[in-house]
């Protein structure tokens, strides 16, 4: 016997429901993991790539603490030559800016020192798996009409495809 064939539309990978598009909510904030941006009350905050990322980590764990090392694993490849303690100080700073936090009394990222940082504040993930594709039925042939006739609104007969 062989295998069953099952279209390729139709199958999500590990690794696309792992970048599928999260919207991450808290506070004022909105963060779209997948687009790479923050929000506040819909407007759009800049922020680096570097800081962006950090963030995303602390935000994909959040009340956990996300160590140094990890963050340096995540963030900053093997062959990348920086001081990394520079770098990582460098990158929360500018997320405590975008966010309007503060190291002295967080309410969004926490320091634990010499171990990492924790995000603190509650969180509401919204997942959205990768958009279904048309059912088969909607799938254009090469003459570019649908496989199956759509039904008009009147009477339910099949519509004409120009």
């Amino acid at each position: 016997m062989g295998k069953e064939y099952i279209p390729r539309h139709q199958v999500a990978s590990m690794e696309e429901i792992a970048n599928s598009t999260r919207i991450v909510r808290f506070g004022a904030f909105e963060v779209d993991l997948k687009a790479g941006e923050l929000r506040k009350d819909g407007l759009k905050i800049k922020l680096q790539e570097q800081p962006f990322q950090v963030l995303a980590m602390l935000l994909r764990r959040p009340g956990d603490v996300v160590t140094r090392e990890e963050l340096q694993r995540a963030v900053w490849p093997a062959d990348t030559f920086v001081d990394f303690d520079r770098g990582l100080n460098k990158a929360i700073n500018k997320v405590r800016e975008a966010l309007g936090d503060s190291a002295d009394n967080p309410r969004f990222v926490e320091t634990l020192p010499r171990r990492g940082y924790r995000f603190i504040a509650p969180v509401d993930v919204r997942a959205g798996l990768v958009p279904a594709l048309p059912s088969a039925d909607a799938v254009p042939t090469s003459a570019g009409c649908p496989q199956e006739p759509a039904l008009s609104a009147v009477g339910g007969a099949p519509t004409a495809c120009a």
